[in-house]
């Protein structure tokens, strides 16, 4: 399931690019937007998921980290 637009904000060529990375399983990623990440994180860790990314504070303003769940799906969670 995608939830966001492809070609939105991006050129013809460009949104194309990212629907046949998408529709090909290459893009497999999962992103939450928690109230609280460093806790939220503490949790997944707790539970055993495999960590990918610590929690780190981007240069754009936002905060996330990343897992890798039992199914090999990407998940990470951001907070701005």
């Amino acid at each position: 399931m995608v939830l966001f637009q492809p070609h939105g904000g991006r050129s013809q060529a460009e949104g194309d690019a990212l629907l046949a990375l998408v529709t090909q399983g290459l893009l497999q990623a999962a992103i939450f937007n928690p109230d609280d990440l460093d806790a939220t994180f503490e949790s997944i860790k707790a539970s055993g998921a495999e960590v990918l990314v610590e929690p780190t504070s981007q240069p754009w303003g936002v905060q996330d980290c990343a897992f890798r769940n039992p199914s090999d799906n990407l998940v990470q969670i951001a907070q701005a």
